[in-house]
């Protein structure tokens, strides 16, 4: 994956250890993937799994984030036409934005996805990545000096 492009700046320490970040992906190759989410059979998509060899799967919507993997790892893929304010995650309390071609990642299982006032999409899209503790570990390791 591109976890070198992460930046001190990605990383928290509170309330739980997480990266969270806008600029791992370039827009280009994301729009690509955002305008195949429906066919994941599609060239973009066996391309993506070819070259980062990471398991994923597409969601509809943020509840159904699964907590049982040992780490939390999700891509937001939200509504270009969705314009609300996009707090819709609460990691440990912190509330997270829900931003198109942004990272959530994390070890927490502590979290909960916020129901909106005003819902006028009901599609929270997102795509969970496979990543290893090992993955993990030395992201941690890498920033926790």
């Amino acid at each position: 994956m591109n976890w070198e492009k992460l930046k001190p700046d990605h990383f928290f320490k509170t309330p739980v250890e997480h990266f969270y970040a806008s600029t791992l992906f370039d827009t280009l190759e994301y729009d690509r993937l955002y305008e195949n989410q429906n066919d994941l059979s599609h060239k973009v998509w066996q391309e993506f799994d070819k070259k980062y060899k990471i398991g994923f799967q597409f969601n509809e919507d943020l509840r159904e984030i699964d907590k049982n993997k040992p780490v939390i790892c999700i891509w937001f893929f939200k509504e270009r036409t969705d314009n609300t304010a996009g707090e819709d995650i609460e990691l440990a309390g912190k509330k997270i934005k829900y931003f198109s071609n942004s990272f959530l990642i994390t070890k927490s299982k502590d979290i909960k996805v916020l129901e909106r006032q005003k819902r006028k999409h009901n599609r929270r899209p997102f795509l969970q990545l496979d990543l290893k503790n090992e993955t993990w570990e030395q992201l941690l390791k890498r920033f926790n000096r």
